[in-house]
């Protein structure tokens, strides 16, 4: 059990490299992932669930201690990205289903891994958990009107469908998940330890089921859609750091605002493209996942360069004093 534990957190902290190895693969070789089409919402499913093992009551505390911190993140998060989605669509003049699918990853909630972001790169980890948490539980009604008010000029969009799915596909497993932890206290902490394991399994074989299904297009327009969405990312990162500066709120919850606005959960993004459009629009999600973690480390990774430059100035200043 320590074994599979430790190897449960080697791969989830190497999450980036094999959504990019088995993508890369995908394209390659699509043939080999082309029975993986089918797995990919009961896959979502199962991460959801395990997000709700781990979700707590003291999760939410940080909503009662600072709630327009919170609300702010939230607004944030489902203005910026859903917003700079549609305007990329528009300078880019994308095609219907590739822009369908930029502003569908554009309106999901935010991303489980933004947490681990903000944990590495020394933010307010309390405030990206409540953000996280509350994205995830208004996503049923956010996410599919969004959809609807800024893709039905591409394509029709369907608010009750979506609705429903992303109801079936992530409330319901969520639920579930805080009745089992509930219910079931320290005899679901050996299946906690091994989430990241059964998370990052199941987003690599998402991603590789929806590049495998849409290989051709990828050949022919993905440097495009790859363009589109590092834009879409790094927009939201800068734009989310930027609210929180414009709010006078502190580093740690700038950080934790950038990462919260700037990540999305593509597998949710990319089972939605599959089950109510097409593979087509399914491929910004799945590149969105690939790319989103490799950013989300490399920001990361900069940000704790500032809280260490942060406290050597604390530290000379409290020195000259």
């Amino acid at each position: 059990m320590r074994a599979l534990a430790a190897l449960s957190r080697f791969v989830g902290n190497t999450f980036a490299y094999w959504v990019l190895i088995f993508a890369v693969l995908a394209f390659l070789e699509p043939a080999w992932f082309f029975g993986l089409k089918g797995f990919i919402v009961p896959l979502l499913g199962l991460v959801m669930f395990g997000m709700g093992l781990t979700l707590k009551l003291e999760d939410f505390a940080e909503v009662a201690r600072h709630p327009w911190r919170v609300a702010l993140g939230v607004i944030a998060h489902f203005v910026i990205m859903p917003g700079v989605a549609w305007l990329l669509c528009q300078v880019f003049h994308l095609p219907a289903e590739i822009a369908v699918g930029v502003i569908l990853v554009g309106c999901c909630p935010s991303g489980t891994s933004s947490n681990v972001m903000t944990w590495l790169a020394r933010g307010d980890l309390a405030l990206s958990v409540a953000i996280a948490a509350v994205t995830t539980l208004l996503a049923p009604l956010l996410t599919p009107a969004l959809i609807w008010l800024l893709a039905s000029a591409w394509l029709p969009v369907s608010f009750m469908e979506l609705f429903w799915s992303i109801l079936q596909v992530v409330l319901l497993p969520i639920v579930l998940g805080v009745l089992a932890q509930r219910l079931l206290g320290a005899r679901v902490r050996f299946a906690v330890d091994v989430l990241p394991l059964v998370s990052v399994i199941s987003i690599v074989i998402i991603v590789a089921a929806v590049v495998a299904a849409s290989q051709a297009q990828i050949a022919k327009s993905g440097l495009l859609i790859m363009a589109v969405v590092i834009l879409h990312n790094s927009f939201g990162y800068l734009l989310g750091y930027f609210t929180g500066r414009l709010f006078k709120l502190p580093l740690a919850q700038r950080k934790s605002l950038a990462l919260e606005v700037g990540m999305q959960n593509s597998g949710l993004g990319a089972a939605l493209a599959s089950a109510h459009f097409s593979p087509l629009a399914a491929v910004p999600s799945a590149l969105f996942s690939v790319w989103h973690n490799i950013s989300g480390a490399l920001l990361s990774t900069y940000f704790r360069r500032m809280s260490e430059k942060e406290d050597r100035i604390a530290a000379q200043k409290a020195a000259t004093e």
